[in-house]
């Protein structure tokens, strides 16, 4: 899980740097082309078909969509946006699937996680700062991106159980394509990368599956409420690759609600885990 969220922030680091050169539908295409062979790949040493009849169900085509918006309005934000802030609101993620699980699968939430969840999302309000000389407009599409992929990951928990995590991983990236040509075609239209945004691609790509990959064998290998924690990792490398790739200086407010959005996960994780253990006991 740590190797994870660290190539998740070095593929948000190298989408950073090839936006102020590449259009962000183009990146979308080539994450999305190669996303997609990786997992071809992965999924023909499984031995496992390509297209699943199971593809046709109502989850999966939700958590397509989700996909799609998770990673256009989250490649949105860490492109106009701090990579130290976007990445501290998208630690809500966690807070988001609790509620959406509360919600839609009737998932018994006490009032001790509903203060935390609460008290979470303060916490990403304390980073947003709206209405202070501090606030980013743009800082929306991190909380846009967040639902998206708290909607992938509850869809992802209603999809067949017979496909696997790899042909997930062929479609969640296929549908980057169509949706990167649409942002192309308005943005007016792709350019031939130089070499070091090439390169920057490329390593975004490599990053992304190592760590789609990674993040597929720790839910599998690991207890759950063990390694979800160490999902928050990833705000300590984004904060280490924000301050000396690109200079970020996060203010008091974002690292205060960094902290608070964190220790409210992690307490909802802890209260999840010990409700688990007494319906076990």
């Amino acid at each position: 899980m740590v190797l994870a969220m660290a190539c998740f922030t070095f593929e948000d680091m190298f989408i950073k740097l090839a936006s102020k050169s590449v259009p962000v539908g183009e990146i979308l295409i080539f994450f999305g082309i190669g996303g997609t062979l990786a997992f071809i790949v992965l999924t023909l040493r499984r031995n496992e078909v390509i297209i699943h009849a199971a593809i046709k169900s109502k989850p999966i085509f939700l958590r397509a969509m989700f996909e799609v918006a998770g990673r256009v309005f989250y490649t949105l934000a860490i492109v106009f946006t701090p990579l130290s802030s976007a990445s501290a609101i998208l630690q809500a993620t966690p807070l988001v699937v609790v509620t959406g699980a509360a919600i839609f699968f009737g998932e018994k939430v006490g009032w001790h996680r509903w203060t935390a969840i609460i008290v979470g999302f303060i916490g990403v309000l304390m980073i947003l700062q709206p209405g202070l000389e501090g606030f980013e407009a743009a800082s929306i599409f991190a909380v846009l991106g967040t639902l998206g992929f708290a909607g992938r990951d509850l869809a992802t928990r209603a999809a067949p159980k017979v496909l696997s995590n790899t042909q997930l991983g062929i479609y969640g990236f296929f549908v980057l394509l169509p949706i990167g040509t649409v942002m192309l075609m308005i943005s007016g239209g792709a350019v031939i990368p130089d070499l070091f945004p090439a390169l920057q691609i490329l390593g975004a790509i490599i990053f992304g599956v190592i760590a789609y990959y990674s993040l597929t064998i720790a839910m599998r290998m690991g207890e759950v409420s063990v390694v979800t924690p160490f999902r928050y990792i990833r705000l300590v490398f984004a904060l280490i690759l924000g301050m000396l790739v690109f200079s970020e200086q996060p203010n008091f407010m974002t690292l205060l609600g960094s902290a608070v959005v964190v220790s409210s996960g992690l307490y909802t994780l802890l209260r999840s885990r010990q409700g688990t253990s007494k319906k076990l006991s």
